[in-house]
């Protein structure tokens, strides 16, 4: 089944590498094989103001069934990554992680392993991190992975 995907990251320093895994689509044989549609377009809404972001990202979250947050280095410290994931969890959709960290960017680099951003939230005196599963795209083979762990979140989910 294909479901979709809304991903969330640190737009400024992860774009190179968040398009890595959002484009990883492409090489496969179509869209359904790759078990995933990407449903956000933020490159719009970049300098709007915060309501204009946070209603945007409501908005971007409405039609999908699972998040993929993909953890990059200061992926954590940000407020509208933290808001995703809070929206995401009320709304009941499924929720992942993804370290992203060992891909390369545009300038061939790869970058330190960022703290995983489900333990800083806690819902009910629960930490997110103990709900949620967390991979690697490179060291859990994201490219062939990714659609099994949609899958299993939007599962979980009951979606």
């Amino acid at each position: 089944m294909v479901r979709r995907v809304f991903f969330s990251f640190h737009y400024e320093r992860d774009i190179w590498r968040a398009n890595q895994v959002r484009n990883s689509w492409v090489t496969k044989p179509d869209r359904e094989a790759a078990g995933f549609l990407d449903a956000a377009g933020w490159e719009q809404v970049r300098g709007r103001g915060e309501d204009a972001i946070c209603r945007w990202i409501d908005s971007q979250l409405e039609d999908t069934s699972v998040t993929a947050v993909l953890i990059g280095t200061e992926t954590s410290e940000r407020r509208y990554v933290l808001y995703e994931i809070e929206q995401s969890h009320k709304r009941g959709k499924g929720l992942l992680g993804i370290y992203i960290h060992n891909l390369k960017d545009n300038q061939g680099q790869i970058d330190n392993k960022g703290q995983n951003p489900f333990g800083k939230l806690y819902i009910d005196r629960v930490y997110l991190s103990d709900i949620y599963l967390t991979y690697d795209w490179i060291n859990d083979d994201g490219y062939n992975n990714f659609a099994e762990w949609v899958e299993k979140a939007a599962q979980k989910a009951g979606r």
